[in-house]
């Protein structure tokens, strides 16, 4: 069993922020993770997208024990917590120059990886939670998220529940923590039938977290925001062929 970290794609030399991107994975499963299996491949571009908005900022995935999240051992979010404080206790300077330290890391998780940075979103490096179609089933505990919040989910989603996560941003909301909640009108799990928006929405998160004034978030109110559509009906082939060629041009230059 290795130990849980961070496979970087990007590592500017003194670099103070880190956008780590946290992917999907199964309800249980001690299987080994494989960096070749589809819930990590869909979050590639996601990854480029990262790197372009923010050209300064180390770009990075999480690199999990397991596949599942295995019920109470939480193993996603107990990862990722773990990976969090390795960076609070160490820093990053054999990637990001001599005696470098991240100062604030940026969330974005998928799916498994939606509930593992929830569960993470309240450590002291955080400063930015997105979950993409997270899943936060009933009972999910209340965390105080740090940074902008924002949720989005595919209406047409069966594996991951659009209505709990709106239930959950209800709850964040009562508890006086500001949610962005976006729709994406006809969408499913994978986030392959409306790429081009969902790789919009990753853009303006990273560029409000980092920089607010040049990026104000879609609307925090108590609604739900639905995002225009601006990809094509039959995007699904393109973004497969996209996740391929980000996948094989985009490199991991370092591990955490």
């Amino acid at each position: 069993m290795s130990a849980p970290g961070i496979d970087l794609v990007a590592a500017p030399a003194g670099a103070r922020d880190l956008i780590l991107l946290a992917h999907g994975g199964m309800e249980n499963s001690t299987a080994a993770t494989s960096s070749w299996r589809a819930p990590i491949l869909r979050m590639w571009p996601f990854a480029a997208v990262a790197r372009k908005a923010a050209p300064g900022a180390a770009i990075g995935l999480v690199r999990y024990r397991y596949q599942g999240w295995n019920g109470d051992a939480a193993d996603a979010a107990a990862d990722l917590r773990a990976v969090l404080d390795r960076l609070t206790t160490t820093g990053a300077g054999a990637t990001t120059g001599a005696g470098a330290k991240f100062d604030r890391v940026i969330l974005v998780g998928h799916s498994m990886g939606g509930r593992a940075v929830v569960a993470a979103g309240n450590h002291p490096l955080v400063a930015g939670v997105l979950g993409l179609a997270p899943w936060l089933p009933e009972g999910e505990p209340l965390v105080h998220l740090r940074g902008p919040v924002a949720f989005a989910h595919g209406t047409a989603d069966r594996i991951t529940s659009p209505i709990a996560t709106a239930s959950y941003a209800a709850r964040l909301r009562a508890a006086g923590i500001p949610v962005a909640l976006l729709s994406l009108d006809g969408e499913k799990h994978a986030m392959l039938h409306r790429a081009l928006d969902w790789n919009t929405i990753v853009r303006r998160f990273v560029t409000h977290a980092l920089t607010p004034a040049a990026c104000p978030l879609i609307t925090t109110t108590d609604r739900t925001d639905p995002v225009p559509r601006s990809t094509p009906s039959d995007s699904a082939p393109r973004a497969i062929a996209d996740i391929a060629r980000t996948r094989l041009t985009l490199r991991v230059t370092a591990r955490l």
